[in-house]
């Protein structure tokens, strides 16, 4: 039954199938003294003297670089699964001039295996020659990979500082079992568990703000940004008390506001602690016990665990972060959010040669007595070949928010949400004939998850460039997204650029809001709000599980239907499967998959990771300069 092995699939990998690899290193043949701050070439080592001890970066490419930067003490031994501690200030000088260890993580498409937790180290980059007066706006980014995989030496800030005179900040942050595991006795001893990587993210952000004057940034101009897993932690940290007063604007890419409870986490503590011989109780010695436990034992033990998420109902998240954004009660501060048009995209191209009898019987088993009128609106086309299945289940996970609420319809909820309470900018990334993340002959990815990332962080790669290969049109387009990135760091908002006005999203306009459609070549435009459902069939989704508002046709936004609703995993009978954001049946019965108010984890077996089986064919396919609708027959699945 291999067709229908994929809704289900593995939420670790739908969110760390974005296959990455570290970026080109910072680096300078220089052998200056450390008091050199510039050669002739202007390249050499500069020191910062910061309230925690001097610093000493290299200067290339007109950036100051400081990498490799101690934020927290290492936690390792008893501080394994401790919030974490500050760093210890030192005396003398420090080298920043490398990348610091990436946080243990498995294999994967962001990196080899990492088995190292002294890992807490962030990277800070200027243009060059900054001084401590100038208070230049900052921007710190938290990087994806579906909070098990991923580091900060895969996004290089060379681009964004060069061309928009910010400062960029990048983090480590601890991932996976060792970052998000919740367990019985961390809860009684600790008051809470579960969110050890959230808490980094927000002593990094402590940092930037005791520090980042040294450097000449503005500690009251933090700008806070993430894509994928990374958006999910910045709508953490939108509700979370402890990261109030420590940003003034939001950047959420390809993100949701994703979480689930503490009793529930602690209730799957044991998948992990019996793959280890160690128990899943309130017991302190459970916790010895675990932290005896070697990291690779972690890791593996972790293959048959339901996390990593961030947990809610505790001190660090009070509210769960959905809820806590629904109703207001956040920090209020402008935000940046979009997506990508294609997102499913990016995981479903391991279902090739999908036949039509095997993905209608997968819509079926999928969505029960909902299959029909699904298969109404996603049909099997007259002409198809090897990928029309893949194409069409991954416009269903996009469109109907069956990727952890991101993107499609359950982006739109959430971004016409955040329009009604803080100055919002939304964005779709409709750039749909680009490299995509892996060469697959045949395949297009259109604007898949991730695809918008190299655009803006040229050291982006899935081990085989990406950026390197854009063409005039998609160079023009990286420029364009950095400048209105960069704009809306320094000004809370993304402005003009080359003529093209990026505008506000009015949400009491309804259906006549606009945001922002990313196209390659200078053609970026904005869109509509309707023609924005339109593409993605919400009226389809709303009409589907709450008919009686989506009739409201004109009703403003805040007042539509949330197409997705937020949805926690079941606690019996489920292993660490896929479970993803449903549209919540407000009025609708759940559908068969569904158990109550929770969703049942379906057990499906994970396609393979991409394979990389040719190189990138030398030229595009007809169009391929082109946004909007693709003219094959395959690819408007």
């Amino acid at each position: 039954m291999h067709g229908i092995r994929r809704l289900g699939a593995l939420l670790v990998f739908v969110l760390t199938v974005l296959a990455v690899l570290s970026p080109a290193a910072v680096a300078t043949s220089s052998t200056s003294p450390a008091s050199q701050l510039a050669t002739s070439q202007g390249t050499g080592r500069v020191v910062v003297h910061t309230p925690d001890g001097a610093l000493r970066g290299i200067r290339a490419h007109k950036v100051d670089s400081f990498l490799g930067i101690r934020y927290a003490q290492p936690p390792t031994g008893q501080l394994r699964w401790m919030p974490p501690k500050p760093v210890t200030p030192w005396q003398g000088v420090r080298s920043a001039e490398a990348y610091g260890n990436r946080c243990p993580a498995p294999a994967s498409g962001n990196g080899p295996e990492s088995l190292t937790e002294d890992c807490l180290y962030l990277n800070v980059q200027r243009p060059a020659k900054t001084q401590s007066h100038q208070r230049l706006p900052v921007y710190v980014w938290i990087h994806g990979g579906g909070l098990a995989t991923g580091s900060s030496n895969q996004h290089d800030g060379t681009k964004f500082v060069r061309e928009t005179g910010i400062i960029v900040v990048t983090m480590n942050y601890r991932l996976g079992v060792l970052g998000f595991l919740a367990h019985p006795a961390l809860t009684a001893a600790q008051g809470e568990s579960g969110n050890y990587g959230f808490m980094d993210q927000q002593q990094a952000l402590r940092w930037v703000h005791r520090n980042i004057a040294a450097f000449g940034g503005d500690p009251h101009r933090v700008t806070i940004g993430g894509e994928s897993a990374g958006g999910w932690s910045v709508c953490g940290h939108l509700a979370a008390p402890g990261s109030r007063g420590l940003f003034a604007g939001a950047v959420i890419e390809s993100g949701s506001c994703f979480s689930w409870p503490q009793a529930d986490a602690d209730s799957f503590a044991d998948q992990v602690t019996s793959q280890v011989g160690c128990a899943a109780t309130a017991d302190p010695a459970a916790i010895a016990c675990l932290r005896q436990v070697p990291v690779q034992a972690l890791l593996d033990a972790a293959n048959n665990w339901f996390g990593p998420l961030l947990v809610n109902t505790t001190p660090t998240l009070p509210q769960d972060p959905f809820v806590a954004v629904t109703s207001g009660a956040f920090t209020r501060v402008p935000v940046l959010i979009g997506a990508n048009r294609d997102e499913g995209r990016s995981f479903t191209q391991g279902d090739v040669d999908w036949t039509q009898q095997i993905y209608e019987q997968w819509v079926r088993d999928s969505f029960g007595s909902d299959a029909d009128a699904i298969l109404a609106h996603y049909p099997w086309p007259a002409t198809s070949d090897q990928w029309t299945g893949a194409y069409l289940e991954a416009a269903i996970l996009t469109d109907g928010g069956f990727l952890a609420g991101i993107g499609g319809c359950s982006g739109r909820f959430l971004t016409n949400t955040l329009a009604d309470y803080v100055p919002t900018f939304s964005y779709q990334f409709d750039h749909r004939t680009g490299p995509g993340l892996t060469p697959i002959p045949g395949y297009v990815w259109g604007a898949g998850h991730a695809a918008e990332l190299a655009y803006m962080w040229p050291s982006f790669d899935n081990g085989i460039p990406i950026a390197p290969t854009f063409n005039a049109a998609e160079r023009r387009l990286a420029h364009d997204m950095v400048a209105w990135w960069g704009n809306f760091v320094r000004t809370s908002a993304p402005g003009t650029v080359e003529a093209t006005a990026w505008p506000r999203l009015d949400a009491s306009l309804g259906p006549r809001a606009q945001l922002l459609s990313l196209r390659a070549g200078g053609r970026s435009t904005p869109i509509t709000d309707a023609r924005l459902s339109a593409q993605h069939q919400c009226d389809f989704w709303d009409s589907l599980f709450a008919p009686e508002q989506a009739a409201r046709r004109d009703a403003p936004l805040r007042h539509k239907a949330p197409s997705v609703r937020l949805q926690q995993p079941s606690t019996a009978g489920s292993d660490r499967r896929q479970w993803f954001l449903h549209p919540g049946g407000v009025t609708k019965p759940a559908p068969a998959w569904q158990r109550g108010d929770r969703l049942h984890a379906r057990q499906f077996r994970p396609p393979p990771p991409p394979q990389i089986r040719d190189a990138r064919p030398a030229h595009r396919p007809p169009g391929s300069d082109r946004d909007g609708p693709l003219d094959s027959a395959r690819a408007r699945c």
